[in-house]
């Protein structure tokens, strides 16, 4: 029958990421701005962190958790930009579902895992301010290490349920189609 509409289900399988197809003038100079931030980021972080391996006078609490932070500040900007800069410069950048799934699960577990390590941090300089005394007896480097642990286990299993959850929702795409 003519003018009857008729829905196609799909099960989708890839994502296809856009970029600026609109705006192609634009596509360079914001691949510039964020390449050069990345760089940025990047060897401001690795500079701290060879700093504080290197350097036997920055062996402290504070130092160990800002070595921890670069780390992980390195892992965080890699799961994403360099997909972001390479999407930025084709036309059509196709994902895989489960491509899309493990970088959402690596950025989320990095996310949380830093905020963790930012609690542990602000509780190792609450110990120096508030109780400065203890603070010799208290935060040992096995605790450091410990509280730093703790904060990327509990960063990388949080997540799981979530994933687990979100690679069990039905990826479909309803087409109408008239005929």
């Amino acid at each position: 029958m003519p003018g009857v509409e008729r829905e196609t289900q799909m099960t989708i399988t890839a994502f296809i990421l856009l970029g600026f197809g609109d705006l192609p003038e634009l596509k360079i100079p914001v691949f510039m701005v964020f390449l050069a931030t990345y760089i940025v980021t990047l060897t401001r972080n690795i500079l701290i962190i060879a700093t504080v391996s290197y350097n036997h006078n920055l062996h402290n609490p504070m130092y160990f958790f800002l070595g921890n932070l670069s780390v992980l500040e390195v892992c965080y900007t890699t799961s994403v930009t360099p997909k972001m800069l390479k999407t930025l410069l084709v036309v059509q950048e196709e994902v895989s579902f489960s491509a899309c799934l493990l970088q959402f699960y690596v950025f989320g577990s990095l996310a949380v895992a830093e905020c963790f390590l930012l609690a542990a941090m602000s509780y190792d300089r609450y110990l120096a301010i508030c109780k400065p005394l203890h603070y010799t007896s208290t935060m040992s480097f096995q605790l450091c290490f410990q509280l730093a642990v703790e904060s990327w286990v509990i960063g990388f299993l949080s997540l799981v349920v979530t994933m687990f959850m979100v690679s069990m929702l039905p990826m479909r795409s309803t087409i109408s189609s008239v005929t």
